[in-house]
């Protein structure tokens, strides 16, 4: 196992001053709170990762007065540990298994507001809040009409702080040096479904608190993008495609890169039509990055990928979007598809992951956890882009 470097620690203030910007953000929206449930929203703004119960977890944060975490008794503890309380950034309110937890919601956005529970007008409440608490909220404050949090919390997050895209940039490293280990490793002779597991627990071994995927598509399961790796044993004379990620330090990372097994026999190196398919690939991925600059829009770099595939035959065999955004969760905002007029900003953090599948044959994709920088990309993993041909024995 490597030795870990230093994570940064992102201090309490930095909580309270999200919180006062989502505050602002929403009020400029015209929302009367903020309802944040359990989930990264919640991590976001309070550091604080609640277990996901059917007992209520919530951040209430109205337009006016003080934000408070609601969390049953039974939680208080760790609700009270989390960055935002320990700064005195949130109040926090406990209740008993027998109260109604929708009913203190109310109650505090009426205290906050200074208004009758009957004329609260608009409320954001997280994407992640459970279907059972949002109908709850609308029995109980019928007023109210409810919208998704997303455009406001969203924006908010998209933009990463210094702190933070060092822990991605750890998690991008971590992820890069497993890569480096399983390709050079024995792959021909071994189902994909063991290799996965080699995956996961080298992303362990390199600091990672979880791993969350482990995409092991060999053959003709190179071709699925979502490939579940099965019990397909490795041959020599295919691709693999390893793409593989999970969490460190609350921050993910996302890497794909394309290894060939040989089994040691020359003659079972990749054919011409994979060698052009990768550099289609290849010159895609490597534009598409070079694209990245303040002010573009979202969907030019998935066009500027999508238009070198689409020019040498493949673009029907380019099914999904060019990147998406990473950080507290594996796929955020901001989105690199087609229609997502937003333009980059600085800070911001995605994937640039452009793909090629021939069903029945193979496939291939290569991608990249990539910040927009000030006068450009600063590209995050640092593992070589080229096919990997290896023995594999």
């Amino acid at each position: 196992m490597s030795e870990a470097p230093e994570r940064p620690t992102i201090p309490p203030a930095r909580f309270g001053e999200r919180i006062e910007r989502a505050r602002a953000a929403a009020g400029r929206a015209g929302f009367d709170a903020l309802l944040v449930g359990v989930g990264p929203d919640l991590e976001y703004l309070t550091g604080y990762r609640a277990m996901p119960l059917e007992r209520l977890t919530m951040l209430v944060v109205p337009t006016a007065g003080p934000a408070t975490l609601i969390a049953p008794r039974l939680e208080l503890t760790p609700a009270r540990g989390c960055p935002a309380a320990r700064g005195g950034f949130v109040e926090l309110a406990g209740w008993e298994e027998t109260d109604d937890a929708i009913a203190l919601v109310a109650e505090l956005l009426a205290r906050a507001l200074d208004r009758s529970v009957g004329s609260i007008d608009r409320l954001a409440v997280s994407d992640r809040l459970w279907a059972m608490h949002v109908l709850r909220l609308i029995d109980r404050i019928p007023s109210a009409r409810l919208e998704s949090a997303g455009p406001v919390l969203g924006r908010l997050r998209s933009i990463k702080d210094a702190d933070e895209i060092e822990l991605l940039r750890l998690a991008a490293a971590a992820a890069d040096r497993v890569v480096a280990r399983i390709a050079s490793g024995r792959l021909v002779g071994r189902t994909e479904a063991d290799v996965a597991r080699e995956v996961r627990e080298r992303l362990l071994a390199e600091g990672h608190e979880l791993a969350e995927f482990s995409i092991v598509g060999s053959g003709p399961n190179s071709a699925s993008p979502h490939h579940e790796a099965s019990g397909r044993v490795i041959q020599p004379g295919e691709p693999i495609v390893l793409d593989i990620g999970g969490s460190l330090g609350g921050y993910g990372s996302d890497i794909t890169r394309m290894v060939w097994v040989t089994g040691g026999d020359p003659a079972k190196g990749p054919d011409e039509a994979f060698l052009h398919l990768f550099g289609v690939l290849r010159t895609a991925q490597a534009r598409a990055t070079a694209a990245v600059r303040p002010g573009i829009a979202c969907e030019a770099i998935d066009a500027t990928a999508r238009s070198i595939i689409d020019a040498e035959g493949y673009g029907e065999r380019f099914m999904h979007r060019t990147g998406h955004g990473i950080g507290l969760e594996g796929h955020e905002d901001p989105y690199l598809v087609a229609g997502n007029r937003d333009p980059l900003q600085p800070g911001m953090a995605f994937s640039v992951e452009p793909g090629i599948y021939l069903e029945g044959r193979y496939g291939a994709r290569l991608e990249d956890i990539v910040v927009c920088g000030p006068d450009g990309p600063i590209v995050l993993n640092r593992a070589p882009l080229d096919l990997l041909i290896v023995d594999g024995v």
